[in-house]
């Protein structure tokens, strides 16, 4: 329930299901670390495991599409998946990952955070997913730009010697 008293719509029995089996469907003994089958698929098949995962994830889309969410929303679910799949492809760092990473889990909570009573977000939650675009958006150009300048410094100290 919202601080406004707004119900959250609560998503099909299906998104619920795909997301529990995905990401944390199942728990390490003694400890709270749960782990779906995107974990253990990223460990027996890496990078193929990866692509399955992601794939598996585009039902939520459908379901986001289907339930009007804004498009800034589904950028943000996009990234999620996004950061999940390249992250999770890299050996043993991104087997971690993905134990700690929910992207399906993240991804049904906007889908029902922006679904409430059927309304779009209010503005405070639509600022929050523009600046979390934003600022994925700018990490994104940064790692992009880094090895050119990292080149350029180098460059510039060959060249003076």
């Amino acid at each position: 329930m919202q601080s406004d008293g707004e119900q959250v719509e609560r998503p099909p029995a299906w998104a619920e299901q795909l997301v529990r089996t995905m990401d944390d469907g199942f728990r390490v003994p003694g400890t709270n670390l749960r782990f779906g089958f995107d974990s253990v698929l990223g460990l027996l098949l890496p990078v193929g495991g990866d692509a399955m995962g992601a794939v598996a994830t585009l039902s939520l889309f459908y379901l986001a599409v289907q339930k009007g969410v804004p498009r800034v929303v589904l950028l943000r679910m996009a990234l999620n998946v996004a950061l999940d799949a390249v992250v999770g492809s890299v050996p043993i760092v991104g087997d971690a990952f993905d134990l700690i990473w929910k992207a399906n889990r993240k991804n049904l909570q906007l889908i029902e955070r922006s679904t409430g009573s059927g309304a779009a977000p209010r503005g405070a939650a639509l600022l929050k997913d523009r600046l979390a675009v934003a600022g994925i958006l700018l990490l994104v150009v940064c790692a992009l730009l880094l090895p050119f300048v990292l080149f350029g410094v180098l460059l510039g100290y060959v060249l003076k010697r």
